[in-house]
């Protein structure tokens, strides 16, 4: 039995997920379902993603594709010339560089 002073409603179930399970990867997956992804591209380590047509979680499938067609993308415009209001967002989001995609 694990003890939580907290009292939450999300402590008590992040604990009963403790309870019933050792795996590692089931605890993990069902810790981010309770506290959210965070920020995939800044500093905050849970809560509501900014994702809004994706699930972190339940679109594996749908995101590796986006991540096939922007290094797609990327390979053949690396400068994204034809895409100045990508380059505005990926600059307003703090990125300079997104030749990364393509590793």
């Amino acid at each position: 039995m694990l003890l939580d002073t907290s009292k939450t409603a999300e402590a008590k179930a992040r604990l009963d997920v403790l309870e019933k399970s050792t795996d590692g990867f089931f605890i993990s997956e069902m810790d981010l379902r309770l506290r959210g992804p965070g920020v995939v591209l800044g500093y905050r380590q849970s809560g509501i993603s900014e994702f809004a047509l994706a699930n972190i979680l339940d679109d594996e499938g749908l995101l590796n594709l986006a991540r096939e067609m922007a290094v797609a993308i990327v390979k053949s415009d690396p400068n994204l010339e034809a895409y100045p209001l990508m380059v505005a967002e990926l600059k307003r989001l703090g990125l300079t560089s997104w030749n990364c995609a393509l590793n």
